[in-house]
C-alpha cells in the first residue's frame, strides 16, 4: 500500500466502480463529482497526503491580513448501493469517488495517480469513470450533448445504447484525461464522459453540462440521483449569461438604427465573449501541430482554418496562416 494514502475507515464494498474528478474547463468535471458525492450522501474513507504533491503558490488576504492558503484536499468517498450484492449477476455496483480541488504538477502525476490506483486495486475495481468538458460551437440555451472516449473497443461497444457522441480523435488535457491513460497501463478499463460547453463560456461554471453528464451516468450505472438542485443551478447560470448578452447589446448600435438586434450582431457578442476567455493550452498545442503539418502538406491547411474558426481566433493567426501559401524565395538568383 502506498504510504501517501491515509485511511479513516476501510468499508466493505461490492463490485465498486471508481469515479475520479479534478478541476477543469467550466468546472464540469469537479462539479459532476461533487454533485455525485452530495446527492448520494457518500462518506469519506481515505485521503492522499497533500503535502507530498502540492505546495503553496500564493497567499490569501482577509481584512488586509495575508496568510498562506491551505493545501488542496484529495479525498476518497464511498457509496454502498442497496441493490449491489456479492455474487449477484445484476449491474448494481458500489461506488468509490475520488475528488481533488486542484491538479498537482503533472511532473508528479504518475506517482500521484499510483496512489489512487492502489486503492482501486485494493477494492478490485474493474471500471474507472472520469469527466471533462467539450468546448463546442453551441449556444448556451441549447441542451449540451455528451461525448465519450474509452480505453478499449469492448467498452465503447457497450456505450452505444446510451446515445453518446464518440470522440474519434483529439486530447483530454489534465488529469481528467491523463489519469485514464495511466490507469490503462496498469490494466484498468475506463471511460471519460465529456459535456459540451459553449466556446464563449469556457471560464464560467456550467451546471447544464454537469446535468447532461450525470443524466448519462445515472442510466449507465442505474444510480438514484436527484437533479432538482442541478436543474435550478443550470437555469440560474443561463439567466446570468442572458443578462450579460443583454448588457452587451446596449453597447452595440444596430446599423439600421433603433430596433431589435440582429442574429449577426448577437454572434459578434458571442465572439467578443470568446475573446475574453483563455484559449485552453491543449488547443494552442493542437493549433501549433496543425501549423507544422500544414507547412509540410498544404492540404492540411483547411483543417487548420476550421480549427481557428471554431475557436474564433483566426484573426490572431491570420498572418501566419497566409504565410503558408507564400512560395519561398531563393536566397540568390540562379545562374543562367
Amino acid at each position: 500500500m502506498q504510504k501517501n494514502i491515509k485511511f479513516i475507515k476501510k468499508p466493505h464494498l461490492t463490485n465498486p466502480i471508481l469515479v475520479v474528478a479534478w478541476p477543469g474547463m467550466g468546472e464540469v468535471a469537479l462539479r459532476s463529482g461533487t454533485y455525485l458525492v452530495e446527492s448520494l450522501k457518500s462518506e469519506t474513507f481515505a485521503y492522499i497526503n497533500s503535502a507530498d504533491y502540492f505546495y503553496p503558490t500564493s497567499s490569501k488576504i482577509k481584512n488586509g491580513i495575508m496568510s498562506t492558503k491551505e493545501l488542496p484536499q484529495n479525498y476518497f468517498y464511498y457509496w454502498k448501493n442497496p441493490n449491489a450484492k456479492a455474487g449477484s449477476k445484476t449491474a448494481a455496483n458500489d461506488l468509490i469517488i475520488f475528488l481533488s480541488n486542484a491538479q498537482p504538477d503533472l511532473s508528479k502525476a504518475t506517482d500521484y495517480s499510483d496512489n489512487i490506483l492502489e486503492v482501486a486495486r485494493l477494492y478490485k475495481v474493474k471500471l474507472i469513470v472520469s469527466f471533462a468538458a467539450m468546448p463546442a460551437p453551441i449556444d448556451h440555451t441549447q441542451a449540451p450533448g455528451v461525448w465519450c472516449a474509452a480505453t478499449n473497443k469492448e467498452l465503447l461497444k457497450h456505450l452505444e445504447k446510451f446515445n453518446l457522441k464518440l470522440m474519434n480523435e483529439g486530447e483530454i488535457s489534465g488529469l481528467n484525461g491523463l489519469f485514464l491513460g495511466l490507469a490503462k497501463k496498469k490494466g484498468f478499463s475506463g471511460l471519460c464522459l465529456l459535456g459540451e460547453i459553449p466556446i464563449y463560456t469556457i471560464q464560467m461554471a456550467n451546471p447544464k453540462a454537469v446535468l447532461a453528464i450525470l443524466e448519462k451516468l445515472e442510466r449507465f450505472l442505474n444510480l438514484p440521483l436527484d437533479f432538482k438542485d442541478l436543474e435550478k443551478q443550470a437555469q440560474q447560470i443561463e439567466g446570468e449569461i442572458n443578462k450579460l448578452v443583454d448588457y452587451l447589446k446596449e453597447g452595440i448600435a444596430p446599423p439600421s438604427g433603433p430596433g431589435p438586434i440582429s442574429d449577426a450582431e448577437i454572434e459578434k457578442i458571442k465572439k467578443s465573449l470568446t475573446h475574453l476567455t483563455r484559449l485552453p493550452q491543449s488547443i494552442k498545442e493542437k493549433i501549433e501541430r496543425l501549423f507544422e503539418s500544414s507547412r509540410k502538406d498544404i492540404t492540411r491547411a483547411n483543417e487548420l482554418k476550421q480549427e481557428l474558426d471554431k475557436w474564433g481566433v483566426y484573426k490572431d493567426y491570420e498572418d501566419r496562416f497566409l504565410d503558408l501559401f507564400k512560395k519561398p524565395k531563393d536566397s540568390k538568383d540562379k545562374d543562367n
